[in-house]
């Protein structure tokens, strides 16, 4: 008896490059070029390669869909790049900054400072005191930093604008990350906030509004929806202890993007029609306040690539390993190493080699000394050789910057604009 076996054809998740990336002649392309020029343009490998149009595609189609009442802020935590940051400061209202490194870049951008955002816990007396030098606003995670915050303001004559961070007693549900409900370091409790509004109107501080972040990397629209209809209500709450009127309330952000198989990208009407009747109801409970939304990775993430080479083919055991010159210490998050419980794939393909059907399975791996070392496992993909290009998609944000760069002292991959 003759047994057929069939090799598994390679099939990237429909998500993963197209539209976003395009394929000529079985080569995938970024910025109308082959990721094999993009190499040679470099001058080595790896590197990151982030497309700009992509970028301002994204904010666009969403502006599409959002009340036009809803402002847009870019989290940089997602992304720092300058060259990245300075193009889309213009296409958004504002930055959200989490550290005085940010702080550098972000005024860099010439964008106004009354619409930097400065949040995070532990800001230490040098990262206060620049912020309200830079005269951006302030978002308070706790009593001790409001109390800081005011007699740093006092010694140089300066009135900072504030918001206070919530904790809200909710939390966003299917969120990849949960940043607030429940015991968090990040803001302050729903509960604590009448109390410390009271205090705060005896402070020299300026009272701008609330920050309410929920979570992050939620894919289910019906979440967000619920989410941001009960921040409203927490605000609107909130606002009757307010020693002035709430100028601003943002909301975060929590949009996500599909890394894994199985995920469908977000589907965005909901969200856009539901914020049109949170904008109606804010009108008349909080005419004042501008509504805002904190992204990052929903506008960057998928305008990114990271590129590195083969360096070695071997098999042991029966299982295939592609040694690359990439890995964890430049891209953490691939290696599964960032915020996964149990470790899946990102979209990986071999770039130069996008339309051959001669596929084996095998295991991706970087070059350091240890077995987290992982960018992909038993993956089928086109038979690569040394030489070739693995190229990592929806790597747009949380990237480079969230790496352990410093690990085994490999240098550090460059960074391209498109």
């Amino acid at each position: 008896m003759t047994m057929t076996v069939t090799k598994p054809k390679p099939t990237p998740p429909r998500h993963c490059h197209l539209p976003y990336f395009s394929t000529q002649n079985g080569h995938l392309q970024a910025g109308g070029k082959r990721i094999e020029q993009l190499a040679q343009q470099v001058g080595s490998t790896p590197f990151y390669a982030y497309e700009s149009r992509l970028i301002k595609q994204r904010i666009q189609a969403l502006r599409s869909e959002l009340p036009k009442s809803i402002r847009l802020h870019y989290a940089v935590k997602a992304n720092p790049m300058l060259a990245l940051i300075q193009q889309l400061a213009p296409e958004v209202d504002g930055l959200d900054i989490a550290s005085k490194g940010e702080l550098a870049l972000a005024l860099q951008t010439g964008i106004d400072v009354r619409n930097i955002s400065f949040t995070g816990p532990g800001k230490d007396a040098s990262e206060l005191q620049a912020a309200i030098t830079a005269d951006v606003t302030l978002n308070i995670e706790s009593a001790a930093e409001m109390r800081h915050i005011a007699a740093l303001a006092g010694n140089s004559k300066a009135r900072p604008r504030v918001t206070l961070r919530v904790n809200p007693d909710f939390a966003l549900k299917s969120s990849g990350m949960r940043m607030g409900g429940g015991s968090t370091p990040f803001g302050i409790d729903a509960e604590q906030i009448p109390a410390l509004l009271k205090e705060l109107a005896t402070l020299n501080l300026e009272f701008i509004g609330f920050h309410i972040f929920a979570g992050s990397q939620n894919l289910q629209s019906n979440a967000i929806i619920e989410a941001q209809n009960a921040t409203l209500q927490l605000a609107i709450q909130l606002s009757e202890y307010a020693p002035s009127s709430v100028q601003l309330l943002n909301m975060g952000g929590g949009f996500g993007i599909p890394y894994f198989p199985g995920e469908n990208p977000l589907d965005i009407s909901p969200i856009a029609k539901n914020l049109a009747q949170i904008a109606e109801q804010a009108q008349i409970a909080l005419p004042e306040a501008k509504l805002a939304l904190e992204l990052g990775r929903y506008l960057v993430g998928e305008a990114g690539i990271y590129v590195c080479r083969v360096l070695d083919k071997k098999v042991s055991r029966g299982q295939t390993f592609l040694i690359t010159d990439g890995g964890l210490h430049q891209h953490l998050a691939a290696s599964g190493n960032f915020g996964q419980v149990i470790r899946k794939n990102y979209p990986v393909v071999i770039a130069n080699k996008m339309s051959d059907e001669d596929t084996e399975m095998v295991n991706i791996v970087g070059r350091l000394c240890t077995p987290l070392d992982i960018v992909a496992s038993k993956v089928a993909l086109p038979r690569a050789e040394v030489g070739d290009l693995v190229v990592v998609l929806q790597s747009g944000a949380y990237g480079l910057s969230a790496s352990p760069t410093a690990f085994l002292s490999h240098p550090l991959p460059e960074e391209i604009l498109l």
